[in-house]
């Protein structure tokens, strides 16, 4: 099964997962020559140097178009400090496999977990693959771990020769399948609901405004739309024109707010609901009042901005109608 275009860009709550770029060479080579990533990934070259690095960041998009070779590298959506990378590759019996890597300084903080159940789900959703495997080695307890968080079951062993190291290892079996119809396996425990209202502003030349989260606030570095969280006893409607005066500084009357679609996503900790509206008209010049980046972006181009996961959904309906 062959992928096609360029590289995915997946949002969690806590990572951007995106494709390495050439100035990522020097973090890269720096993290992978660890002896202990190098101990489980024979199938790089040992030692790991910053040319090793730079080929397989040449080589990335390459393999993705022509090969299906899915490699991304693993950044933290506030500050985008790289911390690992995960990716997969097409098996000859029509499954994928998996792995990832995270550096020494980042690890225990479950990134490898997020990363993987992100890519499995696109693997799925957006690929057509029924099945992901991933090997580890028995002794890699951690690794063993990381597949269980992201719900793979162990299937068995395999055999595999490791020629460019000279090893030969028994390696434990993990998998997960894509569950029928999409539906989730088991019910998932309730979680509070949050209200937020966001609003899609359309300029003359039907460009949207969208605004970068500034550092300090939770999934900082993610674009969005603006809005934000409804109050209790307001509306969705009252708490745009609200918002809109305080983090842009600009007046709209709610006859001007037309509901376009929602969003409707499980985080980690709560449920967001989040209704969106259309604007095109408005008082004054959007200026960013709360230390947020803005930009005005083609609808067609929204999904080279990184967002939330909630709003990533609403790309392709913005794009569709503008």
């Amino acid at each position: 099964m062959a992928a096609t275009g360029a590289e995915p860009t997946l949002v969690t709550e806590r990572l951007v997962l995106r494709r390495p770029l050439p100035a990522d060479a020097p973090v890269i080579a720096a993290h992978v020559s660890d002896p202990e990533i190098l101990r489980f990934l024979p199938l790089l070259p040992d030692p790991y140097r910053l040319v090793d690095a730079e080929h397989w960041i040449a080589e990335a998009a390459r393999n993705f178009a022509e090969k299906g070779i899915c490699d991304l590298v693993m950044c933290r959506a506030g500050d985008g400090v790289l911390v690992g990378a995960v990716g997969f590759r097409p098996r000859p019996d029509g499954t994928a496999e998996t792995g990832y890597w995270v550096a020494r300084q980042h690890r225990g903080h479950g990134y490898a977990a997020e990363a993987t159940r992100r890519l499995v789900a696109h693997a799925f959703e957006r690929l057509g693959y029924r099945r992901i495997v991933a090997a580890a080695r028995p002794e890699n307890v951690a690794s063993q771990r990381v597949l269980l968080s992201a719900g793979f079951t162990r299937i068995g062993e395999e055999t595999r020769e490791y020629p460019n190291r000279g090893w030969r290892h028994v390696l434990d079996l993990y998998a997960v399948d894509a569950p029928e119809c999409g539906f989730d396996p088991a019910p998932l425990p309730p979680l509070p609901m949050k209200l937020v209202a966001a609003v899609a502003l359309v300029d003359l030349d039907g460009r949207v405004l969208i605004a970068r989260r500034p550092p300090g606030k939770p999934m900082a570095g993610l674009w969005e739309f603006p809005g934000g969280k409804v109050h209790e006893g307001e509306t969705p409607e009252a708490a745009l024109v609200r918002e809109l005066r305080e983090e842009l500084g600009i007046d709209t009357a709610r006859s001007c707010l037309a509901p376009f679609t929602f969003a409707s996503h499980r985080y980690e900790r709560f449920h967001l609901l989040m209704p969106l509206y259309l604007c095109r008209r408005w008082l004054g010049t959007p200026t960013p009042r709360e230390g947020q980046e803005l930009a005005w972006v083609k609808a067609n181009r929204l999904a080279d901005y990184p967002m939330p996961p909630a709003d990533v959904p609403l790309i392709a309906m913005l794009r569709d109608f503008l």
